[in-house]
């Protein structure tokens, strides 16, 4: 039986996952196919999130995790679309800024994390910090390329015909930003997430990183997929609001 567009899509994606579900259930709980301390069983996991939720213990971290995250993303992204700008429309910033942004892009990012926790302790500032370097690289290359890959001939037709640098900024290069930039904020939203959640692995008194690293140091593996699966409900909600912003922003991209 056939479904047709996207109602058929979700549904497929659906009964597969219910299927892994149920094998993984079994593979634990009835066949003991599967050592359940180092994979537990569906059920377990969704014990913990019930108790984690029912006794609003996992409240001021899903606040301080988010709240990190959330305010990295949005520096990130103001901070990279200015630099961005500027770089691309002065080359002699250009030559400065350039190499600092492929120098960040080349190191692993996270390992920044200790360095963030010593200069600005092990609060939120830390973290917020680390979720930033993440995001303001993405988005600075976003907005860079972005521009530099504009037609030459149709800027200089735009200047030809009497437009200033204003027009050149709202009507050529912003279009074609907003596109580059909407097609990198998932990747953005993930590292904003990721930096939040390893600054809090590395040193925190709170967060989802923390309850990680209680849960690593107990050996607890439900915990640690209770976490994981938070998380990624919480990433994916995102994701659907972007990919919700992204039609909206470049309709006539996708019309």
């Amino acid at each position: 039986m056939k479904y047709p567009g996207r109602a058929g899509l979700y549904l497929r994606r659906t009964l597969a996952l219910v299927a892994v579900l149920i094998f993984w259930q079994a593979g634990v709980g009835l066949l003991h196919w599967i050592n359940p301390f180092y994979l537990p069983a569906p059920s377990a996991i969704a014990a913990t999130l019930y108790t984690l939720f029912a006794d609003g213990s996992i409240y001021t971290h899903l606040e301080a995790t988010f709240g990190a995250a959330l305010a990295g993303l949005a520096l990130g992204l103001a901070t990279g679309i200015v630099l961005g700008f500027v770089a691309a429309l002065v080359p002699r910033l250009a030559e400065l800024l350039e190499p600092v942004m492929v120098l960040f892009n080349a190191i692993p990012r996270v390992i920044l994390a200790p360095l963030f926790i010593i200069w600005l302790g092990i609060g939120l500032p830390s973290k917020i910090a680390l979720s930033f370097i993440l995001v303001v690289v993405i988005i600075f290359f976003s907005v860079y390329n972005g521009i530099r890959d504009v037609d030459r001939q149709l800027v200089e037709r735009v200047k030809t015909l009497g437009g200033g640098t204003g027009m050149l900024i709202r009507d050529v290069y912003i279009p074609s930003v907003v596109s580059w930039v909407m097609g990198n904020l998932k990747v953005a939203l993930g590292f904003a997430f990721t930096g939040a959640v390893v600054g809090e692995f590395v040193a925190s008194t709170r967060g989802l990183g923390y309850l990680l690293a209680f849960a690593q140091s107990t050996y607890n593996a439900a915990l640690s997929f209770a976490l994981i699966v938070i998380v990624a409900a919480v990433v994916m909600l995102l994701f659907a609001g972007a990919a919700r912003l992204e039609r909206r922003l470049l309709r006539w991209k996708y019309s």
